[in-house]
């Protein structure tokens, strides 16, 4: 099954707001971590809800959003969503390709991506789109809870159809690196608010111990790797 075909069936079964609803417990403070100002053009690649650059609009004003989802029915439900909560907001939605973004290059200001860089065909060839588009200065924050260190996400390839590309948190760096994009961070950001139990309700449905889940969303959470163009 294709990347379009798997998320258009999420989409029409609504896991879209359920992806939101867990993604933003350590997407909030990736992006809150982005020097974006008021007036900036930030690319969403692989936007879901769209919830990210709702958030932006919301917070730190961009000037325009650009939510990209390879699922149309993906896209739809993002430019919905984002007339329901805010019909004002200078956000549009696009159904496109991570391997060819359609923005001229040195056009954008800032890229984000949260769950979604693993489902591209051609991730060095993402990166080398990513750092096409961005201005000199520009930053791609890349946000991924499915990496090589997680030792708890590796399963999760048995439950989607759509290949994945697991990469440790060096091979994020060096391909980064090697799309002439400079490092300028990497670590890993702890999802809090997921409830942990005590140690005596162990083992549950999904966990055999405390340690285990302690260690997958308080220790590993999400990786982010922070790119600037040159």
């Amino acid at each position: 099954m294709s990347v379009r075909e798997e998320f258009d069936a999420w989409a029409a079964q609504g896991r879209d707001r359920g992806m939101e609803e867990r993604h933003w417990h350590t997407a909030k403070h990736a992006l809150a971590r982005m020097p974006v100002e008021a007036g900036d053009t930030v690319v969403d690649l692989g936007t879901g809800s769209g919830y990210a650059l709702r958030a932006l609009a919301e917070t730190k004003g961009i000037g325009r959003g650009y939510g990209l989802d390879g699922a149309p029915e993906m896209a739809r439900n993002a430019r919905q969503y984002t007339l329901d909560a805010d019909p004002d907001a200078d956000v549009g939605f696009v159904v496109g390709d991570f391997g060819s973004l359609p923005f001229a290059a040195d056009a954008v200001d800032h890229v984000f991506s949260m769950e979604a860089f693993y489902y591209s065909d051609d991730p060095a060839e993402t990166l080398a789109e990513v750092a096409r588009v961005l201005r000199p200065g520009g930053t791609f924050y890349c946000a991924v809870n499915y990496y090589e260190e997680n030792v708890h996400s590796h399963g999760w390839q048995d439950d989607i159809s759509v290949e994945m590309t697991r990469w440790d948190a060096d091979r994020y760096r060096e391909a980064f690196r090697d799309a002439g994009l400079h490092v300028a961070e990497q670590d890993n950001i702890p999802d809090r608010d997921v409830d942990v139990p005590p140690a005596s309700a162990f083992p549950t449905d999904g966990w055999d111990s405390r340690e285990e889940m302690v260690e997958r969303y308080r220790t590993y959470g999400t990786l982010l790797t922070v790119g600037v163009a040159p």
